[in-house]
């Protein structure tokens, strides 16, 4: 577009350049010490293939800003994939909502029985922390979304080139303007991503935590079936559910991965600094790490059962010290902190009697739940308004995803 290549050089580059890519497929494509890296390996071979047209291919360019587009290619393919599985769990635990909707649970705080629950109320919880996380995602990969090409080694180059022209051709929202800054930004928006990323790991460790609590022996809410669980080399009873252990300590990898690439970009001074190059590993393992932890998430909700008899047996009537509070402020007209008071009292000495709470039969639970019909309470979980919610989302993502592999193969077509 700017007169550096005839059409016939344009031409032979073009055909050289698809090649590469067909022999990457089939992995005879290789990258020799001598080439030091991939894009001058592939420098290389157009200049051996291309003849003079092959060294011209240098033009404008630096390794640092075509390292640069690779990353940000690479974050945006990578946060398709991402935004599509934290979709897919979020359907999975609201289709697990949806069937025990009207399933009773006792809610806890400090670890001890608190108040009503029901399992839908706790499935759903995720499902909208996830669709916040995605809300966390979506900024990420706007600040990703800018185009380096044209900065060279951070500061330009003598050529009137076009940087807006290369930037639409490869499908970004916009140009990365200021050369310096696209240098400086290195690590700093993999970091931003990597930072959404812990948002989703740190819900999936929460619910891994309820998962593995609740499908225990003591509690038995929950039951998960055999293939997904691991034994024991010594005892042979055991059903070890692993891979929530491992998606809970993963999540301290993913705190890990965060702070490597904070700490690497640091008080670095303005410009390209080979320091950069350290980011890549944790941002390529932080990237991995959370597709394969929403997968394994996903299969597990899936395949919950949900033990009811359990459940309904542990909503016992303590539960309801607040809304027997409640009660007493409407039918004897007293302030809740008296009510609150009376109650106390009553439940106390029952403790210290260690008389028994009685049970309630699941009809009258599910009038309680009922009772709870305030908005995101637990007889009005708002589903519909969070699969509107997940459509919406699932439909941008899609989007995106159509629109940037277009622009690949508009490119390839050229």
């Amino acid at each position: 577009k700017i007169g550096v290549l005839t059409d016939s050089e344009h031409r032979v580059l073009k055909e050289a350049l698809c090649h590469v890519l067909d022999m990457e497929a089939t992995h005879e494509f290789t990258i020799a010490l001598t080439d030091e890296d991939v894009h001058t390996g592939i420098e290389n071979y157009l200049a051996a293939v291309a003849g003079p047209a092959g060294k011209k291919i240098h033009v404008a360019r630096s390794r640092n800003d075509q390292v640069l587009v690779d990353m940000r290619l690479y974050a945006k393919e990578q946060l398709h994939q991402v935004a599509g599985k934290l979709g897919s769990l979020c359907h999975a635990l609201l289709d697990f909502a949806g069937k025990n909707e009207h399933v009773p649970m006792p809610g806890y705080t400090h670890m001890q029985r608190a108040m009503l629950s029901s399992v839908g109320l706790w499935a759903s919880s995720f499902a909208e922390a996830l669709l916040d996380d995605e809300q966390l995602i979506s900024a990420a990969y706007n600040l990703n979304d800018q185009s380096p090409l044209g900065s060279a080694a951070g500061y330009g180059v003598p050529v009137n080139i076009d940087r807006e022209h290369s930037s639409q051709l490869m499908g970004f929202e916009r140009v990365q303007t200021n050369v310096i800054y696209v240098q400086n930004s290195r690590g700093k928006i993999e970091a931003a991503i990597v930072q959404a990323l812990a948002q989703i790991m740190l819900d999936l460790s929460k619910m891994a935590q309820d998962i593995l609590l609740f499908t225990t022996v003591e509690y038995g809410f929950f039951q998960v079936p055999q293939e997904l669980c691991t034994g024991s080399s010594i005892m042979p009873q055991k059903r070890n559910l692993g891979v929530m252990e491992l998606v809970r300590a993963r999540t301290q990898t993913m705190l890990a991965l965060q702070q490597q690439i904070l700490g690497i970009v640091t008080g670095l001074p303005s410009g390209y600094n080979m320091d950069y190059q350290e980011t890549k590993r944790p941002f390529m393992e932080a990237l991995d790490l959370v597709q394969e932890s929403l997968d394994i998430c996903a299969l597990v909700v899936s395949s919950l059962d949900v033990n009811t008899e359990r459940l309904l047996n542990a909503c016992t009537y303590e539960l309801f010290a607040a809304d027997r509070a409640y009660e007493l402020t409407s039918t004897a007209r007293l302030p809740f902190r008296d009510a609150y008071r009376i109650v106390a009292a009553e439940v106390t000495a029952q403790l210290e009697r260690k008389l028994p709470f009685k049970t309630e039969s699941h009809e009258q639970l599910i009038e309680r739940l009922k009772a709870r019909s305030h908005s995101g309470g637990a007889g009005n979980l708002g589903l519909d308004r969070l699969y509107e919610t997940l459509g919406i989302v699932e439909k941008k993502w899609n989007e995106k995803t159509e629109q940037f592999e277009a622009a690949i193969k508009a490119l390839m077509d050229l």
